[in-house]
């Protein structure tokens, strides 16, 4: 009992941080307004807190409430006392701790309102119409109060109950045994057979594959074609750091530069200003690859021998130098300074200019691919076996002949290399390119990916795209909390799936192949080999 009573004073006290924190930031408006998007009950085009409905916070506030009592739940059943008194009362609890505390904050919120004492000088979203949907529309501020702790109360205990009950059901079990039942159902069929028995039978799929990607682009319109860019661009981004951090484990938080040197090169030969070199797109793209290259080579030479945060520190210092470079004035008649590039090539075939957004998909499309089997062949080659090896233990790889100072070098420039040729595929895109386009937050949005998407992992590199940067333009309301969300998706992440949401597979030792055809001497000595 004891146990239980701390677990849901526990869950409580998260609760009461998170809700007041959403309160005072002014999410639980926007997730207020979301709801209401849900449920069509605010007015089109009608945006201000005053046309929120109490329900939509009543949703917004129970959804906290429950999600403590699940907590709460979950605690319980690590433990052995996992009976339903014990989880009611870790509910209850949770949902009395939170209550009384969160009362007591709307109470003192509704009496400063009251008194006309305007809180925006401290708090910029804490306005008299926000406070009052925070008070559930009441004029009695006691009335609001009460509301806000049966509300907790009930919707904690109510979590508490429903995650008991589920767990008693192993649903993960029954969709398992369904899933296999399923598949195994198909693979049975005779053509089914016949098809996977075929050896060209991946090629077809990957066939497949290629006809749906191009018939999407002139599905999609417009707007949704400039976001799948967007994403696709993130994902050669996220293919070249995954190189650096999540297969040679190498901490570079820096990594914009390369995209901006990529861009900037690219720009700098094809515009017609500053230089009027005016090269073609096909010219200009190798170029610009290998100029990000040779870049991570130069920044790798003096900073191999650091490690950890001291790598990450100097890679975040040389990102900064090269953004402020290309903003100040002293380099203004070579990369036109804070103005950018203008008027930067775009790709011609056939004659033919890339001139919409469905016509530059494609090309995007291709990069990808093309970027996702070089980075496939290249982790699992020998190369990759080395840097898996660096990441794991530098002086342990070095010690069994990996040649640590070549293979951080190769990873650098690689990763550099992926780097430069999504900013040339960005500049060109857009037709310019500036300071603005390459700030820090570009790099921190790559590492998250890569971090959420699984480290290593080139799956988990697309999804974590997906998510990170596609995900994003369907919930625009959440566009000025981007880095709150950020920083709550890296805690859980960090929390309830460390190794991401496509983590990458562990190395599998394969056995020997079939040696009947040797003499019995070498197959007993191949057998032996270690």
């Amino acid at each position: 009992m004891i146990g239980s009573i701390r677990n849901g004073i526990r869950a409580g006290a998260i609760i009461i941080v998170i809700t007041i924190f959403l309160m005072l930031t002014g999410f639980l408006v926007t997730s207020s307004t979301m709801v209401g998007g849900i449920l069509q009950n605010i007015p089109q085009g009608a945006k201000d807190v005053a046309n929120i409905p109490a329900l939509n916070l009543v949703v917004s506030v129970g959804l906290l409430g429950f999600l403590g009592g699940v907590s709460a739940a979950r605690s319980q059943s690590s433990q052995l006392s996992d009976t339903w008194k014990d989880t009611t009362v870790a509910g209850l609890f949770t949902g009395l701790t939170s209550g009384v505390f969160v009362a007591a904050f709307a109470w003192i919120m509704g009496s400063l309102n009251s008194n006309g004492i305007d809180l925006r000088g401290y708090l910029p979203q804490a306005s008299p119409e926000a406070i009052n949907l925070f008070l559930l529309r009441q004029e009695n501020i006691s009335t609001a109060a009460l509301n806000h702790f049966f509300l907790l109360t009930g919707s904690a205990l109510l979590g508490s109950l429903v995650t008991k009950g589920l767990s008693t059901v192993s649903f993960g079990t029954v969709i398992k045994s369904r899933t296999t039942q399923l598949t195994d159902n198909i693979t049975s069929l005779p053509f089914v057979k016949q098809f996977l028995a075929l050896n060209y039978a991946p090629y077809i799929g990957y066939g497949l594959l290629v006809v749906v990607l191009f018939i999407l682009p002139k599905v999609w319109g417009p707007y949704w074609n400039f976001i799948m860019g967007t994403v696709g661009i993130y994902i050669l981004l996220g293919l070249g750091l995954n190189i650096i951090v999540g297969l040679s484990g190498q901490l570079v938080l820096g990594y914009v530069a390369f995209f901006a040197v990529g861009a900037y090169t690219f720009g700098l030969i094809t515009a017609p200003e500053p230089h009027h070199i005016m090269l073609t797109f096909w010219q200009a793209l190798p170029i610009a690859v290998l100029v990000a290259a040779f870049t991570g080579i130069i920044l790798g030479l003096p900073i191999l021998n650091l490690r950890g945060d001291y790598l990450a520190i100097v890679t975040l210092g040389f990102g900064e130098i090269i953004r402020i470079l290309l903003k100040s004035d002293m380099l203004g008649d070579f990369t036109n300074g804070p103005r950018g590039i203008r008027n930067i090539a775009q790709p011609i075939v056939f004659g033919k200019p890339f001139s919409n957004d469905v016509q530059f998909m494609y090309l995007i499309i291709t990069a990808v691919l093309i970027g996702i089997f070089i980075a496939y062949r290249l982790q699992n080659s020998r190369t990759g076996r080395a840097w898996l090896a660096i990441r794991n233990d530098e002086t342990v790889a070095q010690a069994t002949g990996v040649n640590n100072f070549y293979y951080k070098i190769l990873a650098l420039a690689l990763g550099a290399a992926f780097a430069g040729l999504g900013g040339a595929l960005f500049a060109s895109r857009s037709q310019f390119t500036g300071p603005e386009d390459h700030i820090l937050m570009v790099s921190i949005n790559v590492l998250c990916l890569v971090i959420v998407g699984g480290m290593g992992s080139l799956p988990g590199i697309v999804v974590g795209a997906f998510v990170l940067k596609g995900l994003p333009e369907i919930l625009r309301d959440l566009e000025i909390y981007r880095m709150l969300v950020f920083g709550a998706l890296l805690v859980v992440m960090m929390i309830v799936r460390p190794e991401g949401i496509w983590p990458t597979g562990r190395p599998k030792l394969e056995p020997p192949k079939d040696l009947s055809g040797a003499p019995a001497e070498k197959t007993a000595a191949s057998e032996g080999e270690v």
